[in-house]
Parts: C-alpha cells; structure tokens; sequence
C-alpha cells in the first residue's frame, strides 16, 4: 500500500511527466487554481488548505495571506510540508479532519479544497465545516473530478489491480490507483455547496483524456485533446471532462449551529 510520501512523490511526477498529455492535465489545473487564488484573495488574511498534497500552492497562499494554515487528516503528508516551512511563522501544520475539523468558527477570510472531497465518504459534511470555519463572505476555490469524465471511467479499467502492471509499462514513471470514493456529477456539487451555505460565483470544467490517444500519439495528441475541449466545454458534452472547479462564497447570513448539527 502507497504511503503518504509515495503519494506526494507521485503528485510531484505527474507535473514532469514525460507523457504529454498527463503532463498538460496536471499543470492546467495547476495553473487554474492559482489564478483563481489570486483572482479571489485579498491581501492579507488568514488562509487555510485543505489536503495540500505536495505542496503546490503554499507558496502562492503564503505571498497573499498574512497566515495559512496546512490541513489533513493524515500525519504523513503534512510531514514534509513541516519540514519545509520550519522556520516561518506564518504557516502553520495542522491535524485535521475537514469532515469533523476543530478549527474555529468563521476564522478564515479563503479556503482552497483542490482534489480532495473525492478521497472522501462524506463530501457534505466537508462543506459544512468549511462554511462554518470561513468568516462571512469568505471564499472557497474547489476543485474535483467529474463522475463520468472520460479519464475516471477508463482508470476504473487501467488501474485495477489486474491492469495496473500494463498501464506502468505504458507510462514508464509511477502510477498508482487514484482511490477516489466520491465522484460527484456538477448537479450534485453545487447542490451540497449550496446546502452547505456557499454560493457559486464562477464555475469552469476542463481536461479532455482520450484513451489511447494520450497514450500513443504524444504531443499531437495532447493538441488534439485541448482543442477538443475547447469546443466541448459550456456544451452538453462538458460532462466527459475530466475536472470541475468552483468559486464559492459563504453567506453573510449563516445558522452556525445548523453548520455544527450537520457537519457531526
């Protein structure tokens, strides 16, 4: 079984990689998201990540926020963003399960939750207490795979236990089964978000995987792929999209304690 630093490991490949297309899927969501912390942060501020996997956008978080707070659940994966971030007081590791966190009440002004409500059951119970923790008109950027894009359907096959060998040898560089357990449909996002409280602002779906195409035609094929899904997306075809990704906002007007009945 993978541990948290082989996962962090891996995230870390998959921005080098040398297949063209996993390389461009990656790092057009990467750069998504940091556009949309910069598009949505005000200068100063507490913020905090939820699951920052290898550490990404910790430097972007630490250039606009006067604090970030790094959360998971999971000791190992905060342990080398600890190392890393030692000496400076303004980021601050922290154990935490977002589906029952014990962080405080409105005490932040940004959230980011990148590829992380699909790793777990409860995805409305996350949302509730990042309403809750967020001070009114607080922002969240979320990002999260869509059920039926075409990447997470061919993994299902690519990456069980009977495949994954042939898969590695194709890619030549670490792969590892995504352990994804809550793949959500857009509906069905933005209808937790809005029970949870947080208003969608802005919303964008993007990253076109073509089985086989990806694998065997390269660079061309990372093209062909990204023009496709431009012609794709805002369509009824957006669904096969591999990522959606979020702006939300928290109500001024909030129930604190429906937030605490909720989210436990």
């Amino acid at each position: 079984m993978a541990t948290g630093a082989d996962l962090v490991s891996l995230q870390w490949t998959l921005y080098g990689s040398r297949n063209p297309t996993r390389r461009w899927l990656h790092g057009a969501r990467r750069t998504w998201i940091t556009r949309a912390i910069r598009r949505s942060a005000q200068q100063g501020g507490r913020a905090l990540e939820v699951g920052p996997g290898s550490g990404i956008y910790i430097p972007t978080l630490k250039e606009l926020f006067s604090e970030v707070y790094v959360a998971d659940c999971e000791r190992s994966y905060l342990d080398s963003i600890e190392k890393r971030y030692a000496d400076n007081a303004a980021v601050h590791i922290v154990l935490d399960d977002i589906t029952e966190s014990r962080l405080p009440g409105e005490h932040f002004d940004f959230v980011l939750c990148t590829e992380v409500v699909e790793h777990i059951s409860d995805s409305r119970a996350a949302f509730l207490h990042i309403a809750r923790i967020l001070k009114p008109e607080g922002i969240l950027v979320l990002s999260t795979p869509q059920r039926y894009s075409f990447l997470e359907l061919t993994a299902r096959v690519a990456l069980s236990r009977w495949l994954i060998w042939f898969t590695r040898l194709i890619y030549r560089e670490p792969v590892s089964e995504m352990g994804h357990i809550n793949l959500m449909t857009a509906t069905t996002v933005e209808a937790q978000l809005s029970v949870a409280g947080l208003r969608v602002i802005a919303r964008h779906k993007g990253g076109l995987y073509l089985p086989g195409i990806a694998e065997f035609l390269g660079t061309f094929g990372q093209r062909l792929a990204a023009q496709l899904e431009s012609l794709i997306r805002n369509t009824w075809l957006d669904g096969i999209l591999w990522t959606q990704y979020y702006i939300a906002r928290r109500s001024r007007r909030t129930d604190q304690s429906a937030y605490r009945q909720g989210g436990q």
